[in-house]
């Protein structure tokens, strides 16, 4: 027992080969991070179209401005909630947040169904562009799915899956954000379905593929 190492000695000897980690920013800095490369595909979309197809179908449809409010706030409510839920100690209701704007998503696109009386001057989406609003939200999710998981595999959450479906859901609904600059058609059956699906498949593909690549016993 004479030679049984000190407590001292014991606490240098682990300690000697451990290198000091940055800690991580805190979730709201790291969502504007990402949110910053959301603003960058706007600001491109919003040099090859400009703004008069949002502004003529908002002033036509009140509804579809609230619609876009409320898919704005869902994204930064779930990025947030995706990267605070990486944080020791937070409080598992914050993956909540993104429910109320998303009602106001949804709710207020409901109203497309209603666009023969609540607004006909607008187009109404008939098979050929709800595949396009498929198309875009989907393309426009992937790499915005992959940034975000990139910034959230720093933090290993304690619940991978809640995470990569939260970050999915960001993603989406940045992408039908992104949609509202360049869409000139009204919201109707069709299109509100092929929104959907497109939100379903990337929350889908975020499960499964980012709840891999965060989970804390990844390769």
């Amino acid at each position: 027992m004479s030679h049984a190492p000190r407590h001292e000695t014991l606490i240098h000897a682990l300690g000697a080969d451990l290198v000091p980690v940055r800690p991580l920013p805190p979730p709201w800095r790291r969502t504007l991070a990402w949110l910053a490369a959301v603003a960058l595909l706007a600001v491109a979309l919003l040099l090859r179209y400009g703004t008069g197809i949002a502004m003529e179908r908002w002033n036509a449809s009140p509804d579809m401005a609230w619609a876009t409010v409320g898919a704005v706030l869902t994204a930064v409510a779930a990025a947030w909630a995706a990267f605070a839920s990486g944080v020791p100690g937070r409080n598992l209701r914050w993956a909540w947040l993104p429910l109320p704007p998303a009602l106001l998503w949804i709710g207020a696109s409901g109203l497309g169904c209603l666009r023969a009386w609540v607004a006909p001057v607008t187009h109404v989406a008939r098979a050929h562009p709800a595949p396009d609003c498929l198309y875009f939200i989907l393309a426009f999710s992937i790499p915005l799915s992959a940034l975000l998981i990139a910034l959230l595999r720093r933090a290993c959450p304690l619940r991978p899956v809640l995470t990569a479906v939260l970050a999915g859901l960001a993603s989406a609904a940045a992408s039908a954000s992104l949609l509202e600059i360049c869409h000139a058609y009204g919201a109707a059956a069709t299109d509100l379905l092929a929104h959907a699906l497109a939100v379903l498949i990337v929350m889908a593909a975020n499960a499964a593929m980012g709840g891999r690549l965060l989970s804390r016993d990844r390769a």
